[in-house]
């Protein structure tokens, strides 16, 4: 019927399913255009689609019902986060592989059949992830090295951009990886993730403390405790927007990722090295204040840009300054605003 994504257990062989896991927030056009992606290149692969919207007053969870009839829509009564509604999202599905995608994602050609092939080349993969393209095509940070108190002190003085070329101080961003290699990263990206569900199963979910940012670093971070490893492999490609949800609320959502990040730290190290993390991010917005403030002086074309950035900084230092010793104070409440 009109609208309908075929679902199939084909693809890589019979034995093969997958359930897509989407999870939306007032993003109802690049949520739309995800689902016509799936359906135009991937519907040999789907066994089921479930979108999880997260209170959305746009209308997202009515139009997928009236154009894709056999999509599986779960509503929340207010916005749960990204990693929560995720969970929804995983025990509702079935397949034995779990791709959980960003609404503001279109997957292009083959993708997961890409992925999925590597999957089933390598039982012990956890997880795996492709290459993201920004909406003119040009090639996307998808991948990151752990952060560490080197590498992000390199990037509070902006020295992985200014030596970009050299790993010695890229360990974080990773700019001098080329991306057109498949290679074992620390990091993937939330954006798209095709992970197996024994996997999951001795994981744990994505951990639900984490509203918005930060669970990825998390969950991959768990995945190489329990030893399964997580693969970037550019013979998937995908098309990521970016932004469909921040874009709502940019420096609020913005402030939420600097809560995650030092909320990561705190899970994860020690009081001293939390600290030291405090006092590195505070540098890093303190110096992207000043340098802001002074490409406004002098960038006239670009006045707005620059004052955006250098707002979005100072709204982040204020919250440090609120909040320096419990990084769950000061939560966001992103319902709807």
């Amino acid at each position: 019927m009109p609208g309908e994504i075929t679902t199939s257990s084909a693809g890589v062989d019979a034995a093969v399913d997958v359930s897509f896991i989407i999870v939306s927030w007032n993003a109802k056009g690049y949520l739309l255009k995800c689902l016509d992606s799936l359906k135009r290149t991937e519907k040999g692969y789907i066994s089921e689609i479930i979108v999880v919207d997260n209170a959305s007053s746009d209308g997202s969870a009515q139009a997928v019902r009236e154009r894709f009839s056999n999509v599986v829509v779960l509503e929340n009564a207010r916005n749960l986060g990204f990693a929560r509604a995720n969970n929804a999202g995983i025990r509702k599905a079935r397949g034995r592989y779990l791709c959980l995608v960003n609404s503001d994602v279109e997957v292009l050609e083959d993708c997961v059949g890409a992925l999925l092939r590597q999957m089933e080349a390598e039982p012990r993969l956890g997880m795996i992830g492709p290459l993201l393209l920004e909406a003119d095509r040009r090639i996307q940070v998808s991948c990151w090295g752990f952060p560490g108190l080197w590498n992000m002190f390199c990037c509070a003085l902006a020295l992985d951009r200014m030596f970009a070329g050299c790993r010695f101080f890229n360990g974080y961003q990773m700019r001098h990886f080329q991306k057109d290699e498949a290679r074992d990263v620390d990091i993937l990206g939330g954006a798209f993730w095709l992970t197996r569900r024994e996997a999951v199963r001795e994981v744990g979910p994505l951990d639900e403390g984490f509203f918005m940012y930060g669970e990825d670093m998390d969950w991959c971070k768990r995945f190489w405790q329990k030893g399964w490893p997580i693969r970037f492999d550019p013979k998937g490609r995908a098309i990521h927007y970016g932004g469909a949800s921040s874009a709502n609320a940019p420096i609020r959502f913005y402030v939420e990722m600097q809560r995650a990040n030092l909320q990561y730290w705190k899970k994860h190290h020690s009081g001293t090295a939390w600290l030291a993390m405090f006092l590195i991010y505070s540098l890093y917005h303190l110096v992207r204040i000043g340098g802001h403030f002074s490409a406004m002086l002098v960038r006239a074309q670009q006045r707005a840009e620059h004052r955006f950035k250098m707002e979005r900084s100072l709204a982040c230092l204020a919250w440090l300054l609120r909040a320096p010793f419990g990084c769950g104070a000061g939560r966001l409440t992103l319902n709807n605003a």
